[in-house]
């Protein structure tokens, strides 16, 4: 299992590209509906464990459990469900740590997610107040917690609450009046006195490769960074083995948009 006597994760020491201090905290991946968000959030999260950095990783998905995405039970150590979590009034990290999926493959990441066959409906529903304390106790088990939001915050709680709480937000869109309509409905519920829109990174998501500059600041304007599609990621997730290396020309251009992604935000 991950855990050892005084702490949460085992592993060597870290390994950054850089000697200087990387920048910890909570990273929140949003964006419209099929852009993307889980594959972001958790090829940063592999990203960061391969580097030997301690990550934990939230998905928010309540509908969908986005866990069998991530790899097959082979793989999977201890899988326990958020739902236990979520429900409590006393918010502490030992909860948290009984209820983490942890990895066989990857000893620096933990995962904190509802199971395969649970839905919104198999527990109460959280409170804001729940919200917060869970994601005060996220940043005090982990250095770095990456939290895949779900699209629809009017009706997820855990969502809306780590949009406003999160130290960096990545703001995740396809190039499509699809993902134009969508902020244009989203982001009135933004309005709020803690939101900070300047923490946010714009990324253009699954561009294809005929997609111009162009096109992109047409369709969602300025951009920090651009995510391409590639058919090896989308195979990953059919498979539901999103924790695979990625090999191909496309996949590996994923993953260095990722890598310069965790640069900017972590340092790391």
């Amino acid at each position: 299992m991950n855990f050892k006597k005084r702490g949460l994760f085992t592993g060597s020491k870290a390994v950054c590209e850089e000697p200087s201090m990387p920048e910890k905290g909570i990273l929140a991946v949003w964006g419209s509906p099929g852009c993307g968000k889980t594959l972001a959030s958790i090829k940063l999260a592999q990203h960061l464990a391969s580097k030997k950095q301690n990550v934990l990783l939230v998905l928010c998905d309540m509908t969908t459990p986005m866990l069998p995405c991530v790899c097959p039970n082979s793989q999977v150590d201890t899988e326990r469900s958020m739902g236990n979590v979520l429900v409590t009034e006393k918010m502490n990290q030992t909860l948290i740590k009984h209820n983490l999926t942890t990895l066989k493959k990857y000893k620096n990441l933990v995962i904190l997610a509802m199971r395969k066959g649970e839905n919104e409906h198999s527990y109460p529903a959280p409170t804001q107040e729940q919200a917060e304390a869970l994601l005060t106790a996220l940043r005090e088990t982990a250095p770095y917690v990456i939290v895949d939001c779900s699209s629809y915050i009017s009706s997820d709680v855990l969502s809306f609450v780590t949009l406003m709480l999160a130290d960096h937000v990545l703001r995740l869109a396809n190039v499509d009046l699809k993902s134009v309509s969508y902020f244009s409905g989203q982001n009135h519920l933004l309005r709020a006195e803690n939101w900070d829109a300047g923490k946010q990174y714009k990324i253009a998501s699954n561009v294809k490769p005929n997609q111009t500059q162009e096109q992109i600041y047409n369709s969602i304007g300025e951009v920090a960074f651009k995510l391409p599609y590639s058919t090896e990621l989308e195979g990953q997730f059919l498979a539901g083995t999103l924790l695979d290396t990625l090999q191909m020309k496309d996949g590996r251009a994923y993953d260095k948009e990722i890598a310069r992604i965790s640069k900017e935000v972590f340092g790391c």
